[in-house]
């Protein structure tokens, strides 16, 4: 295993070893993710965290997509999107830090209001240069998880810009009582959940994100992300956390509960769903075991 690596002095809203005053949700911005589903909260992370934490995603990147060689033109429609790759915080220390920052832990339980989160799973989302736009679509679809109480932290260590990649929601989506699947990963043509009844006619908001800042969502919050028309890669990391307490509402397979064992109605707790918020200063969860199977974009397979 590996040892866990130096990284940025970390601050909290109390302060840290740099001082440094901390953005966390004001009462306005609570109040703003509630009404819209999705809020902006600028400096989050500082400048040399920024530059620490980038410098390691894009190393767990370039190694894990280091078997792929082809021009963006080959890949899937799928893959056009984004370079994708979960739970680097199993594999990379250095990630790891960041995906339990306490500051971004802290003001997503805050966002949903509950007293303590779980990490469901972590993930970069890289967009190549000519990278094609994200398909509208939520995220609470894709899990196998009863309640809706879950949030997605998406960090652009560049900032992001409409013309580079930036994200879309629909303000108020995630109050519509819409639960769809839209299979963005292998149809040539996904629903267009955007101009269905489910958008309620109501057009997404393209967020710039500054650099340093912090863009949340809910689960349930339609979003979309530009084409990346750039000549630099879109880096983003995200994290997607859900109160501590949600329970396992579907059969179907996904490695967050399947990994863990945890059968349908029980709640999701196990090494691969740490407890992100509360957690005591500087105590980073330890990694699950290895997978023993090819699962795309997930750690690779323990060679035995």
């Amino acid at each position: 295993m590996q040892e866990e690596a130096h990284g940025p002095a970390m601050c909290t809203a109390a302060g840290g070893p740099h001082q440094r005053e901390v953005s966390m949700p004001s009462d306005e911005q609570v109040e703003a993710f509630q009404r819209n589903g999705y809020v902006v909260i600028p400096d989050l992370l500082s400048a040399h965290e920024l530059e620490w934490f980038g410098d390691a995603v894009d190393a767990a990147v370039t190694a894990r997509m280091a078997w792929d060689n082809r021009q963006l033109a080959e890949k899937s429609r799928y893959e056009q999107s984004f370079q994708q790759c979960l739970n680097l915080w199993e594999d990379y220390p250095e990630v790891r830090q960041l995906t339990f920052h306490p500051d971004i832990a802290a003001a997503a339980a805050q966002l949903l209001g509950v007293p303590a989160i779980r990490l469901w799973h972590d993930q970069a989302l890289y967009k190549e240069p000519g990278g094609r736009p994200t398909d509208a679509h939520q995220d609470h679809a894709y899990w196998p998880m009863r309640e809706t109480d879950a949030i997605t932290a998406w960090i652009p260590f560049d900032g992001s810009r409409l013309a580079a990649g930036a994200m879309g929601y629909v303000p108020g989506s995630h109050r519509f009582g819409v639960r769809k699947f839209v299979n963005i990963f292998f149809d040539e043509h996904p629903y267009d959940i955007l101009h269905g009844p489910e958008a309620r006619g109501v057009e997404p908001v393209f967020v710039e994100v500054p650099r340093g800042g912090v863009a949340f969502h809910h689960s349930l919050t339609l979003h979309v992300a530009h084409a990346n028309h750039s000549n630099r890669t879109r880096r983003v990391h995200t994290m997607i956390f859900f109160r501590d307490g949600a329970t396992r509402g579907a059969q179907f397979a996904h490695p967050c509960v399947d990994r863990g064992g945890v059968a349908l109605g029980e709640p999701i707790a196990s090494a691969m769903t740490p407890l992100a918020w509360p957690r005591a200063a500087g105590e980073l969860p330890p990694p699950p075991p290895p997978l023993r199977e090819f699962m795309w974009g997930w750690p690779p397979p323990r060679a035995d």
